[in-house]
C-alpha cells in the first residue's frame, strides 16, 4: 500500500454536523481497503476565492494508506459528495517527510 495525503474542504454550514460528514470520509477510506494514519482538523479557514458561493471551509487533513484501486474510487465519490466542496488527493512525499523530521530533530538538538 503507498502512502497519501487527503485533505477535504467541508461545506462551513455543516459545522455543527461534521462528524457524521468526517465518518463518512473515513468510512469511504476504509471500505475501500485504506487504513487513517494521522488526522488534523485545521479549522475553518477562508478560501483564496469563492466556491460554490462560499468564502469559507471546513478542512480536514489525513494521511492515508491505500491499495492501488482506492484512490481512483475515493476520488469518484468525493466528486459527487454532497457537502464536500473540494478535496486533494495525492501521494505522499516520503523522501522530503524524511528530510523535515531529520531537521526538525537537528534543531531540537
Amino acid at each position: 500500500m503507498k502512502e497519501y495525503e487527503l485533505t477535504v474542504l467541508i461545506h462551513p454550514d455543516l459545522e455543527s454536523g461534521l462528524d457524521s460528514k468526517l465518518d463518512q470520509v473515513k468510512k469511504l477510506v476504509t471500505n475501500n481497503g485504506g487504513t487513517i494514519v494521522k488526522e488534523e482538523a485545521w479549522g475553518k479557514k477562508k478560501l483564496a476565492y469563492q466556491i460554490d458561493g462560499q468564502d469559507f471551509a471546513l478542512y480536514h487533513y489525513m494521511d492515508v494508506e491505500l491499495p492501488a484501486e482506492a484512490p481512483l474510487a475515493i476520488s469518484n465519490t468525493l466528486n459527487i459528495t454532497d457537502g464536500v466542496i473540494r478535496y486533494l488527493l495525492v501521494k505522499a512525499d516520503v523522501k522530503a517527510r524524511e528530510a523535515l523530521a531529520e531537521a526538525k530533530n537537528k534543531s531540537n538538538d
